[in-house]
């Protein structure tokens, strides 16, 4: 495996794109219109049709059930369940103790198809966001799936079946949503359009009353957020310690907000920006340890796509956020030297799992980056191959294969979505259940 420093990553240009281009949407614009393109061209070339992926049982191999493209999330009540975005609503399944899919019913869409939808967790609900205009978020109650038989699904209504419905975006559609565990909120992030009063920035969503939803403020001052991290700050930076810190991923920065104070317009404050080297479209992230947020890893979603990274192969940021009003970039690492395109990535217990699209579902062992934050000593764990169309020619820089994941639950499966074959339950082989980087503990925080 190859992995390169900050000093020798293969950059071509420092700014793909102006910041009016950012601002306008014309970016953003253009990363769902090749994926559209694209996924238009591979539906009518059968790649996406059901009929062609059989399940199929742990002796053959893996575990499908088919699916559209979207992410995956997970809840759990003494069982391990995966709620499952679709193009037209939400599937929900349970992973049984052998590591099968079982169906257990499903919530259709609010208002029309979208091939975007984004799912979180928080305790019992689950908060369902969309591109879809007139959509909303959708709040369920993941209790009614404890009597649920995959002999008898339900097919749960948008009427009579949801907790609440968040109605207060500007014209109700979102691109995603995310959750603050610590502090049982929810906020929508990149609802269109871009000239709204909030500017497609962090919408908080107030869930004290789940079946009335309501927002008390929202965040617009750095503009369009496409994805975000909203955590109760545990970390180095003292003078924020314990305070409501949202980390935004906002196209060509990382952003940090103090989110302490989040009623009315801008009432929350942006404290820090950074602007890395080759970002093209800067797209999501994770804090490596939730116990001391000293560490943040970033995906870039067109750096490989716009010959950013010359090599077009995936790279992951590591950003060090010990002074949260000035995040500085450290280092970067790969594990492969197959072309692809990152996208979502998630750290536990020192084990990042990304999905980089064709590439499939990677594990990085990064708890050495405490030690060593150039990314030099980080370490693959292991990997599931989601396209191995693409082997022979050393990957390719398309959309295909997985976008989403989630896991490892405390069996140690991890759920993989994909776009053309539906959904996976992989395991680390090395583990035998919940997997943990080598150096964890090193770390000022529990990992």
């Amino acid at each position: 495996m190859k992995f390169l420093s900050l000093a020798v990553l293969p950059v071509a240009a420092l700014a793909a794109y102006t910041s009016q281009e950012y601002a306008e949407g014309a970016v953003h614009a253009r990363v769902m219109g090749l994926k559209e393109s694209q996924w238009t061209r591979d539906r009518t070339q059968g790649k996406h049709a059901s009929r062609k992926w059989n399940s199929r049982d742990k002796k053959n191999g893996g575990w499908r059930e088919r699916n559209d493209p979207s992410v995956v999330l997970e809840w759990i009540y003494g069982r391990e369940f995966a709620a499952i975005g679709q193009a037209d609503g939400t599937a929900f399944v349970e992973i049984t103790k052998n590591g099968k899919i079982s169906y257990l019913g499903r919530l259709p869409q609010q208002s029309v198809f979208s091939i975007w939808r984004e799912i979180r967790i928080l305790d019992d609900l689950c908060i369902i966001g969309s591109e879809a205009r007139d959509h909303g978020v959708q709040v369920f109650d993941m209790k009614k799936l404890l009597t649920l038989s995959p002999t008898r699904p339900a097919n749960f209504s948008t009427a009579t079946d949801i907790t609440g419905l968040f109605t207060q975006l500007p014209i109700g559609r979102t691109h995603n949503v995310v959750v603050n565990w610590n502090l049982d909120y929810a906020v929508a992030v990149g609802a269109q359009p871009r000239n709204s009063t909030c500017r497609s920035g962090l919408i908080f969503i107030d869930l004290t009353d789940p079946s009335n939803p309501t927002s008390p403020g929202c965040a617009g001052q750095d503009g369009y957020v496409h994805d975000a991290q909203c955590v109760k700050y545990k970390g180095p930076d003292s003078r924020y310690a314990g305070k409501d810190i949202c980390i935004g991923y906002n196209e060509d920065t990382v952003t940090v907000y103090d989110a302490t104070y989040k009623s009315g317009i801008n009432s929350t404050q942006v404290i820090g920006r950074l602007a890395y080297p080759g970002a093209s479209y800067t797209h999501q992230g994770s804090f490596i340890d939730q116990e001391w947020m000293q560490y943040l890893l970033l995906d870039d979603e067109l750096d490989e796509v716009d010959g950013v990274i010359t090599d077009g192969v995936p790279v992951t940021y590591i950003v060090d956020m010990s002074d949260l009003t000035n995040p500085k970039l450290t280092g970067t690492f790969k594990a492969t030297d197959f072309k692809g395109i990152d996208h979502n990535q998630y750290v536990y217990d020192g084990l990042s799992y990304q999905s980089n699209y064709g590439n499939g579902l990677w594990v990085h062992d990064v708890s050495s980056i405490v030690d060593d934050p150039t990314g030099a000593s980080v370490e693959v764990a292991g990997f599931f191959d989601i396209y191995p169309e693409d082997d022979a020619v050393g990957g390719i820089v398309e959309f295909v294969g997985t976008w989403s994941h989630y896991g490892p639950y405390p069996s140690g499966y991890v759920i993989v979505n994909t776009i053309e074959r539906g959904a996976f339950v992989v395991k680390l082989a090395k583990f035998g259940k919940k997997g943990s980087g080598k150096n964890k503990g090193r770390g000022r925080g529990s990992y």
